[in-house]
């Protein structure tokens, strides 16, 4: 990567593109998908490619970055944040592949665009050379516009037997194949995150190499120096999505606040902003919003620093990048539900500033990085008890 590009400063680049993101917010919402305007400039700006490394022209942020970038992003439209945030997690997958097959999927297509979803029952059935994969897999945001998607299947032996680790574990593995070989299903008929265009996508006995498949987070796979590659892909989705959240929030209560002073509800004499209660709800919701941001931001920066130092990050720093974007996460939503109710029957339109947002950061609190759930996990790891989930 040449040094004009490791000073590129992708959160200057967001903040540009955000006008002519959320000029066509409607659009995105309509579609259910980005339109091709939004993808050109989003891929002129680089911003598919923060987590890529640098040997593949990528950006190869730091933690802090990242999340500034989602979130300013999400000001303007939380669909497009989303669908960036997904994107970019998967190609944190370039780190774990060979150069020459990370070169085919990522390095010469600056279009280049990796998704992924669940796929429960899927299985890969190993054989020569490879795997024969079957499955749907669903929540493939982004899915619309990527050139390859992800299946995360158990291993079978060609006897039918699971393949197994010395230790019992089952073994697991992410294959990687061209877009073109899978065929989408319209599944994403939601209240939010509308335009994420999150379908399902299905293969029938489909082979993949080898080489085209990832132990995710493998450290014993793990081909790249770099030191976001010590964070696991769920760290950047956890901090990532809470971004999104904390931007959508941002975005009603600066609105909020604009309203108020202008709306005179029916029977007052005097505008929102003259009301006590008001006056202190908004109050209260900047210091949630702030001190959640605050929490969020200052740990991954303190994290990164450390990680910067010793090379590795820990149990106790993937435990607070969980609590502090689980946090971030519900402390938003809280904002939202508090502008949208106090905005009054102006919150009811869908041109308004509020109807959308609050669609949007409830979709948020119900996929897997907004699952109270996670709360307890970090419980438990303070505890001393063994947290009862994979998801850390």
């Amino acid at each position: 990567m040449s040094k004009a590009n490791e000073e590129i400063d992708y959160v200057e680049r967001a903040c540009a593109l955000a006008p002519e993101i959320e000029a066509r917010a409607d659009q995105i919402e309509q579609e259910r998908r980005l339109p091709e305007p939004v993808l050109a400039a989003l891929f002129e700006a680089g911003l598919f490619r923060l987590l890529l490394p640098r040997s593949l022209d990528g950006g190869e942020v730091d933690p802090v970055t990242f999340a500034r970038v989602m979130e300013e992003i999400a000001k303007a439209d939380a669909s497009t944040a989303w669908c960036l945030c997904q994107a970019a997690g998967c190609s944190m997958s370039a780190a774990y592949l060979s150069h020459d097959v990370a070169m085919e999927i990522f390095g010469r297509d600056r279009r280049a665009v990796l998704a992924w979803g669940p796929g429960p029952g899927a299985r890969a059935i190993a054989v020569d050379g490879g795997y024969r994969v079957t499955g749907t897999w669903s929540f493939a945001s982004g899915g619309r516009h990527a050139t390859w998607l992800g299946a995360h299947c158990p291993i079978s032996e060609p006897d039918g037997s699971s393949r197994r680790t010395p230790n019992g574990k089952l073994v697991e593995r992410t294959m990687l194949f061209p877009a073109a070989s899978a065929t989408f299903v319209d599944v994403w008929h939601v209240s939010g995150l509308k335009g994420t265009g999150s379908d399902a996508y299905t293969v029938d006995d489909l082979f993949v190499p080898h080489d085209h498949s990832i132990s995710r987070d493998d450290p014993a796979e793990r081909r790249q120096p770099g030191l976001i590659y010590c964070f696991p892909t769920g760290s950047f989705y956890a901090s990532g999505f809470a971004s999104v959240a904390l931007g959508i929030a941002r975005r009603m209560l600066d609105a909020f606040v604009s309203l108020a002073r202008e709306k005179t509800p029916r029977g007052y004499k005097r505008p929102l902003a003259n009301n006590a209660v008001i006056q202190s709800q908004v109050g209260q919701a900047e210091a949630q919003l702030s001190s959640a941001r605050r929490f969020l931001m200052g740990s991954l920066a303190d994290i990164w620093g450390a990680v910067g130092s010793s090379g590795t990050l820990t149990m106790d720093q993937r435990m607070l990048i969980r609590l502090a974007s689980t946090y971030a996460i519900h402390q938003a939503k809280a904002v939202a539900d508090v502008t949208h109710h106090a905005a009054g029957a102006t919150s009811i339109f869908v041109d308004s500033a509020f109807d959308r947002g609050f669609r949007d950061i409830h979709a948020v609190t119900q996929q897997l990085q907004g699952r109270q759930a996670h709360f307890e996990t970090v419980g438990q790891f303070m505890l001393g008890i063994e947290p009862d989930t994979t998801f850390l």
